[in-house]
């Protein structure tokens, strides 16, 4: 079949450096064909480049670059931008930055109708209802008349998805599409695209969540440091990488059966034992209400020292509110949350000072909580209540205690990676030397190898120190390897708790199936196919 792409020996430089190193591949029509990497692998440039984006200062260079049966490089900008939506639709990670927040989605779709000449003026607004019914959005006239601030993250990004395919082009290419999103609003749009391509669309997926490249594409190509180091079939490259690093990578993949090995090496790892006779914190029918709207709904918790108590939930499950609760930035509107058996909720802010050193958050988005004027070593020191010189010391022993050298004292977290951020975020929630951890979505946004070193760092600390964990992730996998217990939140109320393994192997709540199946099919490891001798 006619390839809609070819490339060969791609290479894109910016300032004289290459990013992508001699990439070749090719999509044809009806074929998903992903790309899977770390940060910085080259997979978004090179996805990019495809269509004319690679982005200022950068030079394209190819042996072979067709693009709809034409050479690419005899196109001009205004070919591209013909292109761009006519022959191929782009849909980017984060919605509300590709969306523009001064117009409504409606009219954003419209706009793809009107540049396209796909609808005549008098049909568009028809049109734009019936491709974002088709997108899976409930009340299209009502959404269509929002703006994208007023949306879901799940609505955002099917209307973007919308847009994507207003034309109707023969290709879509989606990066990283699912990875903010929900277990049950990945699956959606994981079966969107899938329903596109099974119509005949071709389509080029970004991800370095490996589990959803399994479930959808026909071929994976494995980039690294901007080369492809291994390609093929997605059944043969993933059940049986020939490549060191695609080894590392699913290897890295956290899942039940991770529980007890270190996912960045495959050894065995020891689980603390929690201590139930120690209840650290606990939480007794709390309610918080956000005016007419009860977000937590009757919630009772109990955390016990070494444990970690996962919850799980889609957005505007109430999750978040109640990790506020626990930490004491909220005030139950009922109920109380207790710290050691003594109350911890309803007490003046001068009273709970001087214990809210034992209790600490680690949060998905360490640079919007660090002042960006401070150095690491300060964002470090700030909590800690010591004299100069030991701070000092204590600021390095941290970070060594994190795995980060001492230099990074003097930088700024914006000159970090993501990994390194999350990292002084958790040095920083460990100077005080705290009882409990409340962790809230604290890999999201990590690659699938800085995930595993930060999930391992984290299970180190617990082991080393007996530290409690409050987890919190949209992520079952990760919730099946870190997590003892689990409660699983719906519209503000807990509706399944119980031993993680337990609820997740055979769930009693119709909400928790729905979340348990929506996961998408675990890729195998290495580490754990050599244990059982079947590698």
């Amino acid at each position: 079949m006619t390839s809609l792409v070819t490339v060969e020996d791609l290479r894109v430089s910016f300032t004289g450096s290459d990013v992508v190193r001699g990439v070749s591949l090719s999509v044809a029509p009806g074929e998903c064909v992903a790309i899977v990497g770390e940060s910085g692998s080259g997979k978004s440039v090179t996805a990019r480049a495809l269509l004319g984006l690679a982005g200022p200062g950068s030079a394209v260079r190819a042996a072979a670059f067709r693009v709809a049966g034409r050479d690419a490089f005899a196109f001009t900008p205004a070919d591209w931008r013909r292109l761009r939506g006519g022959f191929a639709g782009l849909v980017l990670q984060d919605a509300l930055v590709s969306l523009d927040p001064l117009r409504t989605v409606g009219a954003e779709i419209a706009e793809v109708l009107a540049t396209h000449d796909v609808a005549p003026r008098g049909r568009r607004a028809e049109r734009v209802l019936e491709l974002l019914e088709a997108v899976g959005v409930p009340d299209p006239a009502t959404r269509a008349g929002q703006r994208p601030h007023q949306l879901s993250g799940g609505l955002r990004q099917r209307a973007l998805i919308a847009s994507a395919i207003a034309a109707d082009p023969p290709l879509i290419i989606a990066d990283e599409p699912t990875t903010a999103l929900d277990v049950t609003v990945q699956a959606q749009i994981l079966r969107l695209l899938a329903g596109r391509r099974a119509a005949g669309t071709a389509l080029l997926l970004i991800s370095h969540d490996l589990a959803v490249v399994a479930s959808i594409a026909d071929r994976v190509l494995v980039m690294k440091d901007g080369r492809v180091v291994e390609e093929g079939p997605t059944r043969d490259v993933l059940a049986a990488p020939a490549h060191a690093y695609t080894r590392t990578l699913l290897a890295a993949v956290p899942s039940a059966a991770s529980r007890s090995t270190r996912l960045t090496t495959g050894e065995p790892r020891g689980r603390p034992t929690p201590d139930r006779s120690a209840q650290v914190l606990a939480g007794t029918g709390l309610t918080r209400s956000y005016g007419p709207r009860r977000v937590v709904d009757d919630v009772s918790f109990t955390l016990h020292a070494g444990e970690t108590l996962g919850v799980v939930g889609e957005s505007g499950s109430g999750k978040t509110t109640l990790a506020r609760l626990a930490l004491g930035l909220l005030e139950p509107d009922a109920g109380q949350v207790t710290l050691h058996r003594r109350p911890w909720s309803h007490r003046r802010e001068r009273e709970r000072r001087p214990l809210r050193p034992r209790v600490q958050l680690v949060s998905q988005n360490p640079l919007d909580s660090f002042d960006p004027r401070h150095t690491v070593g300060r964002l470090i020191a700030e909590p800690l209540r010591v004299h100069r010189d030991a701070r000092h010391e204590r600021v390095l022993d941290l970070l060594a205690r994190v795995g980060l050298p001492p230099e990074t004292a003097a930088r700024h977290p914006r000159e970090l990676s993501g990994g390194q951020r999350q990292r002084v975020a958790i040095a920083r929630a460990l100077g005080p030397r705290p009882d409990v951890l409340v962790c809230d979505e604290p890999v999201s946004a990590l690659d699938v190898s800085i995930q595993a070193q930060v999930l391992d760092l984290l299970a180190d600390i617990q082991t080393e120190y007996g530290t409690a964990m409050v987890f919190i992730s949209h992520d079952l996998g990760v919730v099946h390897h870190v997590a003892d217990r689990v409660l699983v939140m719906k519209d503000g109320r807990v509706v399944e708790e119980g031993d993680v393994a337990e609820v997740f192997a055979r769930p009693r709540h119709p909400y928790t199936r729905t979340l348990v199946d929506s996961v998408p099919r675990p890729v195998p490891s290495p580490h754990r196919l050599d244990a059982a001798g079947a590698a």
